[in-house]
């Protein structure tokens, strides 16, 4: 029996010891992956970008320049442009400058695993109505997605956060700072809403994920009736703060209970902030077309399959376009496998505003570029392609007169490559956000320089 006993223990002490062993592994292993290149937000500085090819964006291309950054602001740019008393100097031969990208369509911040660790995301709410939710109240200024996105030269994005038919307010977000604040562009730009949409189920070609098919009459029925189910929460919003803005004037009327909701959509039904429509097929764009005409709503329409189909609708209201199907495969059977990589060159053609974005949740904005390179080399001109990633992006955010080009006065966004900002070739060698030189390292460098020299 004292042997058994003598056994247990020394089965307890093994135990422990290869606990105490395994959460020393962890802790060294978290140590090395704890994310802490977030807190690295680089360093200010008077810098110049000497002798290299300045992209402009909003002019000409300057083969042989020089961009100043000072406090935070580009403050010369130029072939002639004279450089500051100590100024750091950046050789610039062989190198080429272009503003930072601007992804318009993600949910970077709100999600971190998003198939495995539910505590890591906060992408959608329950209620049919969220308009008070805030994405910059859940973007976690520290995920591993911000490195991984930025060191490729993705300085800026808007973060969208989801879930009923009114989602909630957006932020944009430089991709840089310590806390939500810090990074924080615009902190409430947008209210998102996933517009009602004609689906008739049935499997994946009709919207559905199987189950039976829905006659297409009936299925119109059900979007006309969300839509108008839509249209009464506008309507009750609008009647709520009507009578709060009475009561504020005269206290003898009925007192009428603060609702957050209605009160988050205040500047959205008067117009004085952008509302995202979620839509992608032809006959749904144009239905919210129709829905922002009749309630005289700022729109801009995210995902938009097939928005240039409805370019003359889109153009009469003033709408722009965030396109985010490049790396999507083509709904159709008899679609043509180039259906997305052609459609931005169309509403190019057509003259609708767009920005190309990633529309991803965080991992995968890094490949901005990429998608932007993918529709240049698909009808979409090289400069547009840029642009669509750059000014035009800032233009829809409503953010052109700080980020989107190399102008003298805006904020200092900047990259600095060793090729075509859009060709997956090419490095990023510098970058600064706000004028700060950022650190080029990211959880995917680390791997990298980790497993690089293993045979």
């Amino acid at each position: 029996m004292k042997a058994k006993g003598k056994m247990q223990k020394a089965k307890v002490f093994f135990y422990l010891c290869l606990s105490v062993s395994i959460c020393g592994l962890f802790s060294a292993v978290n140590a090395q992956n704890d994310g802490t290149e977030q807190n690295a937000t680089g360093r200010a500085g008077t810098f110049a970008i000497v002798g290299a090819r300045i992209v402009t964006v909003s002019g000409s291309v300057i083969e042989n320049g020089t961009v100043v950054i000072q406090n935070g602001k580009i403050t010369a740019v130029g072939a002639n442009a004279s450089v500051p008393g100590g100024a750091e100097r950046i050789d610039g031969k062989g190198l080429s400058v272009y503003p930072g990208m601007i992804d318009a369509g993600t949910n970077m911040g709100l999600a971190e695993i998003t198939l495995a660790v539910n505590g890591s995301v906060d992408l959608t709410e329950i209620a049919l109505n969220n308009a008070n939710a805030k994405a910059i109240k859940g973007i976690h200024p520290h995920s591993a997605h911000v490195n991984v996105t930025r060191v490729n030269g993705i300085t800026t994005v808007q973060s969208l956060t989801n879930g009923g038919i009114i989602g909630g307010q957006s932020a944009i977000i430089d991709l840089n700072g310590a806390t939500p604040d810090e990074m924080a562009v615009t902190k409430e730009y947008a209210l998102l809403i996933n517009f009602p949409r004609i689906s008739q189920g049935g499997g994946f070609g009709g919207g559905g994920f199987g189950g039976p098919q829905i006659d297409f009459n009936e299925a119109v029925k059900r979007r006309d009736t969300a839509v108008e189910d839509l249209k009464k929460m506008f309507t009750a919003a609008n009647n709520y703060l009507r009578a709060r803005d009475a009561y504020s004037k005269d206290s003898t009327l009925p007192y009428v209970a603060v609702d957050q909701r209605y009160d988050a959509m205040a500047p959205y039904i008067r117009g004085e902030k952008p509302v995202i429509f979620s839509a992608e097929r032809e006959r749904d764009i144009r239905a919210v077309a129709k829905f922002v005409s009749e309630m005289k709503l700022k729109g801009i329409i995210i995902g938009g399959q097939e928005a240039w189909k409805a370019a003359d609708v889109l153009k009469a209201n003033n709408m722009s376009v965030i396109f985010t199907h490049i790396y999507s495969l083509p709904v159709r059977d008899d679609d043509p496998y180039d259906y997305y990589f052609a459609a931005p060159g169309k509403l190019a053609a057509a003259g609708v505003k767009f920005s190309i974005s990633t529309g991803d949740t965080g991992p995968e904005v890094r490949d901005l570029p990429y998608h932007a390179g993918i529709a240049g080399a698909f009808g979409l001109s090289k400069d547009d392609a840029l642009k669509s990633v750059t000014i035009n992006a800032a233009e829809i955010l409503g953010i052109a007169d700080k980020v989107g080009s190399l102008d003298v006065g805006k904020v200092a966004n900047v990259v600095v490559t060793d090729g075509d900002l859009l060709d997956a070739r090419t490095n990023i060698k510098y970058m600064f956000i706000r004028g700060r030189m950022i650190p080029l390292t990211s959880r995917h460098t680390r791997l990298f320089d980790a497993f690089k020299d293993r045979k």
